[in-house]
């Protein structure tokens, strides 16, 4: 199984879109935080720093990636991971994709045993 697969299986949302831009100006709007403040705002954001390190790469690879920490502004204020990866295609256009994982302590906790054994008590009637 390849490593793109496996990201999509623990991503909670991937969008695919084809952009008509080229990659190196995808790149810049998802990286600089003068041009990525436009859509996506410190607000959104848990941290503006990128996760990825990445996001010191001033025009992408081949198949570049970047990924920020954002935050729900509703309760229960939920955080997550979103990562914008970028794919050059052959006529000069761009592939994003993005993935979108919940990565919340809260979340993504193992369920906790149950306290009793799930054993069927009798009481004695008095």
């Amino acid at each position: 199984m390849s490593e793109e697969k496996r990201e999509d299986e623990t991503a909670d949302v991937v969008l695919d879109v084809e952009l008509d831009a080229p990659p190196e100006k995808v790149w810049r709007a998802i990286s600089r935080p003068e041009f990525r403040e436009k859509w996506l705002p410190n607000r959104d954001l848990l941290d503006a720093e990128p996760v990825s390190p990445e996001a010191d790469l001033v025009s992408p690879e081949a198949n570049a990636e970047i990924s920020y920490r954002m935050k729900d502004d509703a309760p229960p204020f939920l955080e997550s991971i979103v990562t914008f990866q970028i794919r050059p295609n052959a006529d000069g256009r761009t592939h994003l994709r993005i993935l979108h994982v919940l990565s919340d302590e809260r979340v993504t906790q193992q369920p906790l045993k149950a306290a009793n054994n799930n054993r069927f008590y009798m009481l004695q009637a008095a």
